[in-house]
């Protein structure tokens, strides 16, 4: 007999498989060798009273051989013959598993990635964290894996209608991630790990006779009777395909701009802009645990926070929390300052950070309404700079202590920050949009009333937090997900502002691998 069983364990019983299969025995009235195994299906923590909990929820085997856990298959096949040929633009999530499904379908394609591969974009990452030197196109957003390579591998997604994240999921462990991302409520595999499965996907794309082409920026498009015929790249190379996916990423604006350029229809999108936020891990363990991780530190995981709320007539909220973790600078164009954040699989670093970020709409960026559909963009470039220059230039960025940043002073000195290019103290009042400054003002200080702590001069606070969201969506038609003007281009994913992380964008190039393919078929 098999069966579901919830259980609410202390942190230590949740350690061990043997206190868990007595608790499951307990649960039955059994005794514990009636039990083979079990699997873990659930796995979440709940810390809102003073002693955290560990959550199961397994399926048991009770007096019949244990079954190891099932694992989806997937059938890659052979497309060096094909009749078909897609060319996707983009090799991060969405370009990824969009080409892979397509190879599920017999489909080849051809994927243009406009940086290098993720040994080669490494060392690039390096001289930028070392040097404050940036190569415009092998960055943390550009270069094989896109932004999701090192934009710390979280997994969680309330995106359950875009597709199926269960064999997202399963795809991301074929390709060598630990299974524990099947049942943890909030799944992260860490960039430390992901170049590694993303190098895994990139061989079985070749393997299987699909083209992965690095430092292939696309330049233009060769365009007849509403037809994509061809895509071109900077070195003059040119590639045509049956259908061209679009999954540039949401740092990509000379694609907005090649779009704009050919008269192909993009419209504005709203986005938040803000900062990012570093406090002691420890700090936040201890609100979140109510002290009870400083005694049990390997028995629960560094301690997240989510929160929301209004200021200024407009929402605030936090964004990509990342504990144990690392602020990275996140610019792709030089004189432009962005930061991000990610975290190493343990998530063993001694700080936590976050984006705390406002919602910006389309009456925020009328000074920029000259530029027509690109008017966020152009407001969110001008931010960037400003925070470049305000730093002092080499990727340096503005930052103030929190209390300071809401009390509008500037910070004497500055605690130890984990971004590597370093920190400033500047008044980030100077450096932000007005609106923008007044409610970060107000949502920290609603934020510590929420989290007892929270708001204290040990947290820095880094601008700027910019790339939440594509503040450009192209528009593509509602059925078949082509562009309304091309019956064969793709928009995809978070650079079309369809999706909004790894796990949405796989499903979005997913969908449309499979839309394709059945286009193909009719």
């Amino acid at each position: 007999m098999q069966k579901e069983i919830v259980l609410r364990l202390l942190p230590s019983q949740a350690m061990s498989a043997e206190l868990i299969t007595d608790h499951i025995a307990n649960s039955e009235a059994v005794a514990p060798t009636d039990i083979s195994g079990f699997h873990i299906l659930k796995r979440s923590i709940d810390a809102r009273g003073r002693q955290p909990w560990i959550m199961l929820t397994v399926r048991a085997f009770f007096n019949e051989p244990f079954q190891q856990r099932p694992r989806l298959l997937f059938l890659f096949q052979d497309v060096r013959k094909a009749a078909k040929k897609i060319v996707i633009i983009g090799a991060g999530p969405a370009g990824l598993f969009a080409a892979l499904q397509l190879i599920e379908k017999g489909i080849q394609p051809i994927l243009l990635e406009r940086g290098k591969d993720v040994r080669a974009r490494r060392r690039d990452l390096a001289v930028l964290n070392k040097e404050g030197i940036l190569n415009p196109d092998s960055n943390y957003c550009f270069g094989e894996g896109g932004a999701g390579t090192y934009s710390d591998g979280k997994l969680y997604t309330r995106s359950n209608k875009r597709g199926d994240i269960n064999r997202i999921l399963h795809l991301f462990v074929h390709f060598g991630a630990e299974e524990n991302i099947l049942y943890d409520a909030h799944p992260h595999i860490g960039t430390n790990k992901l170049p590694h499965i993303i190098s895994a996907m990139r061989e079985t794309i070749v393997d299987c006779g699909g083209l992965f082409l690095f430092d292939k920026k696309v330049t233009d498009f060769v365009v007849e009777d509403s037809i994509i015929k061809a895509a071109t790249t900077a070195d003059g190379s040119s590639f045509e395909g049956d259908g061209f996916i679009l999954a540039t990423g949401h740092s990509a604006r000379d694609i907005y701009r090649l779009l704009v350029h050919k008269n192909i229809s993009v419209e504005p999108k709203p986005f938040a802009l803000g900062v990012r936020i570093e406090h002691p891990q420890q700090l936040i363990d201890e609100i979140q645990y109510h002290n009870v991780r400083s005694t049990a530190s390997d028995l629960l995981p560094p301690a997240s926070y989510s929160l929301v709320t209004q200021a200024q007539q407009r929402g605030v909220f936090s964004f990509c929390m990342c504990p144990g973790g690392i602020i990275a600078p996140a610019s792709t164009s030089p004189e432009e300052l962005v930061v991000n954040g990610w975290s190493p699989s343990k998530r063993n670093n001694p700080y936590a950070n976050s984006g705390i970020v406002v919602s910006v709409n389309e009456k925020d960026v009328r000074a920029y309404q000259n530029h027509g559909a690109l008017a966020a963009l152009c407001f969110q470039e001008s931010v960037e700079r400003k925070a470049y220059a305000a730093g002092g230039g080499k990727f340096v960025a503005p930052a103030q202590r929190m209390v300071d940043f809401a009390e509008q002073k500037i910070s004497s000195d500055l605690p130890h920050c984990s971004y590597l290019p370093g920190v400033s103290s500047v008044s980030l009042q100077t450096v932000l949009p007005p609106f923008v400054y007044r409610t970060l003002q107000e949502g920290l200080i609603a934020f510590g009333k929420k989290m007892k702590g929270y708001y204290t001069n040990e947290a820095i606070v880094v601008a700027t937090e910019s790339r939440t969201s594509s503040p450009v969506r192209i528009p593509r038609d509602k059925v078949g997900l082509n562009h309304p003007q091309f019956k064969n281009l793709y928009p995809c994913a978070e650079g079309a502002g369809y999706a909004g992380g790894i796990v949405s964008a796989a499903m979005d190039g997913e969908k449309i691998a499979n839309i394709i393919s059945e286009k193909f078929d009719t």
